[in-house]
C-alpha cells in the first residue's frame, strides 16, 4: 500500500517515491540534482504574505493553520494537485517535502492534515 510521507528536505537519507517540494522558494543549499523532484509545487504553499506574517513564529501556529487552509480551500491549484498526488500514489509512495526548520509548526505539516482528510 503506498502512503503520503511528509520529510525535510534536508534529512540525508530520504526514501523513494514521488518527490514534491511544497515549498514557495527554493530551499537553500538543495542542487536541483540533488532534490530529484517530481514536481514543485510552490502554488500550493501559503501566499508570500501568509508566509511572511507567519515568520515560523510557533504562537501564530494557530492562526497560520486556520487562514493557511482557507488559502488552500480558495486556491484553483488545489484540485490539479490532489490529482496530481492521487495519480502518484496509484504507482508509489509520495513524499511531501519541505524546508522549514521547525518540523511541528510549518505549512507541511497543515497540508498533510488537508492531504490525509481528502486523499
Amino acid at each position: 500500500m503506498t502512503k503520503l510521507i511528509m520529510k525535510r528536505i534536508y534529512d540525508k537519507e530520504l526514501p523513494e517515491g514521488y518527490r514534491v517540494l511544497v515549498d514557495r522558494l527554493w530551499p537553500r543549499g538543495i542542487s536541483k540534482v540533488r532534490a530529484d523532484l517530481d514536481l514543485w509545487a510552490k502554488e500550493i504553499a501559503p501566499t508570500a504574505e501568509l508566509r511572511k506574517w507567519f515568520s515560523h513564529d510557533p504562537e501564530k501556529y494557530a492562526d497560520f493553520k486556520t487562514k493557511y487552509l482557507a488559502e488552500i480551500n480558495a486556491n484553483p491549484y488545489t484540485e490539479e494537485f490532489l490529482t496530481n498526488l492521487k495519480t502518484a500514489l496509484e504507482k508509489q509512495d509520495v513524499l511531501i517535502l519541505f524546508s522549514a526548520k521547525d518540523e511541528e509548526h510549518n505549512d507541511a505539516v497543515v497540508l498533510m492534515e488537508y492531504l490525509n482528510s481528502k486523499i
